[in-house]
C-alpha cells in the first residue's frame, strides 16, 4: 500500500504530462512588403515570449517570413479568442 501512495504523490507532485503553449506573434515579407499576424504552437519549455521568439524565428524564417515579435503566450484557453485574427496563420508555424 505504501508503494500506491508514494507513487500517487510522485504523479500529483508531477503535474500534467504535457503542458500546451502557444504564442501569437508578428511577421514580415519584404518585396512585396507583407504583414501577417499569426498564432503558433510552441515547446513547453519555450512559453515565455523570449524563448518562443527564439523556437518561432526559424520556423518563419523558413517558410520567407522574419519575426518581427512575439506579442503574448497562452494555454489553449486563448485560442479560440485568436483564431479569427490569425486566419491562415493560425497555427501554420
Amino acid at each position: 500500500m505504501a508503494r500506491v501512495t508514494i507513487f500517487v504523490a510522485l504523479m500529483l507532485a508531477a503535474g500534467p504530462a504535457s503542458a500546451e503553449c502557444y504564442a501569437d506573434y508578428k511577421a514580415k515579407q519584404d518585396d512585396p512588403l507583407r504583414l501577417a499576424y499569426g498564432v503558433a504552437q510552441v515547446s513547453d519549455g519555450n512559453c515565455d515570449p523570449g524563448s518562443a521568439a527564439n523556437e518561432l524565428a526559424p520556423r518563419l524564417a523558413s517558410a520567407g517570413w522574419t519575426l518581427l515579435s512575439v506579442m503574448s503566450t497562452f494555454g489553449p484557453e486563448g485560442l479560440g479568442e485568436r483564431e479569427a485574427s490569425a486566419g491562415d496563420h493560425f497555427l501554420r508555424y
